[in-house]
């Protein structure tokens, strides 16, 4: 159970040991469960998750977040798990790296039979790579359903009020005729 289901937490500054390089992170795991660990498998993990194999001997001080978090990424994948519980794992980043981030989430999706639960209070990411979604109030399941049918007609007051109080992008055209986009509350 502990090799299919793996787990990559919100803080991708936590949640690597500093003292050991990237490669040493990713033999770890593959030593744990008895698979075959060496230069050419963490070379191959991190290319999976498009870094660079000459990383193997960084240290996570010589990494950015996005680059910490695509470690945590091939760590958890390195056993092959058939779930991956991402918890929170972009609200530490900017909006571009979290765009490459659940794209290489999606890429892995795509190629294997990972079953990928994403943890997130951010709807837009919800939209963007959701299948289905289940709203939780206070632990409890409050409404659960296929993505878009969920966040476009919510039955359930709490996701309701949810959805209410998320800004979405509206766009429109300015007094000068530009283009102009802001982040906007619903009514």
């Amino acid at each position: 159970m502990r090799r299919s289901v793996q787990y990559i937490f919100q803080n991708p500054y936590g949640a690597l040991n500093p003292r050991k390089t990237v490669g040493q992170l990713l033999e770890q795991p593959l030593r744990h469960f008895h698979r075959h660990a060496d230069r050419s498998v963490v070379a191959d993990l991190l290319r999976r998750v498009s870094l660079p194999p000459s990383y193997a001997d960084r240290y996570p001080a010589l990494l950015s977040g996005g680059e910490r978090q695509r470690v945590a990424i091939a760590r958890a994948i390195a056993v092959e798990p058939t779930v991956l519980i991402c918890d929170e794992i972009t609200s530490a980043l900017d909006v571009s790296v979290q765009a490459s981030i659940l794209l290489l989430l999606a890429e892995l999706h795509a190629e294997t039979s990972l079953t990928v639960l994403f943890v997130t209070h951010n709807l837009a990411v919800v939209r963007a790579i959701a299948d289905s979604v289940v709203v939780l109030s206070a632990g409890v399941i409050v409404e659960r359903g296929l993505t878009n049918a969920v966040l476009d007609a919510p039955q359930d007051a709490y996701t309701k009020r949810l959805l209410h109080d998320t800004p979405g992008l509206w766009c429109g055209e300015g007094r000068d005729g530009t283009r102009v986009c802001a982040l906007a509350f619903r009514r």
